[in-house]
């Protein structure tokens, strides 16, 4: 298959819905037999980037390590799929530039949408002051100005939004047919 190469960025608050349509998006195309890669910032975090902190400079270097893993698999025609809060619009705005071939997708849901989904709890310590510089709560989050594809988890349904994902890709010639749930 003559695969095209790009990296499809998913940024967004925690619990909006990241990983959730990203490991949809890269299943179904498996399936379709394109080369995926998935880079998910939980996974990065732990393996790539251990040792960073939250910090704004911190957090920094973690996009920009992404991004630079991002751009090798890319040049070498990988669909590269990345889950990542990425919570500053600068390092997403300069990864993007690097990259070239990005899809930026803000995966949208009201802060109290994304409290009531959490499922790790993370929020609870964050407004109890547990945990520090927490994004949405006592950090900011900049969302993206100009997204390729939006996805509002809190209005609609999963399949809708990776449809969504699929129908832009397709549309800006990453896919060579098309590819729906």
């Amino acid at each position: 298959m003559g695969q095209k190469g790009v990296t499809v960025w998913f940024t967004g608050l925690s619990g909006a819905g990241k990983t959730t349509i990203s490991e949809q998006v890269a299943k179904k195309l498996k399936e379709q037999g394109y080369k995926i890669e998935v880079l998910d910032g939980d996974i990065v975090r732990t393996n790539l980037t251990k040792g960073l902190g939250f910090s704004k400079e911190d957090r920094d270097t973690n996009i920009r390590r992404i991004g630079f893993v991002a751009d090798l698999l890319t040049r070498n025609d990988v669909i590269v799929i990345v889950s990542a809060i990425s919570p500053y619009r600068g390092v997403r705005e300069e990864v993007k530039e690097k990259i070239g071939n990005f899809v930026e997708v803000f995966v949208n849901a009201p802060l109290s949408v994304c409290e009531d989904r959490d499922v790790k709890g993370l929020y609870k310590k964050a407004r109890s002051g547990e945990i520090k510089m927490f994004t949405g709560v006592s950090d900011p989050y900049e969302p993206p100005t100009s997204p390729e594809i939006e996805c509002r988890t809190d209005l609609e349904e999963l399949d809708e939004s990776i449809n969504k994902v699929f129908a832009s890709l397709q549309e800006l010639g990453y896919l060579s047919e098309p590819v729906t749930v």
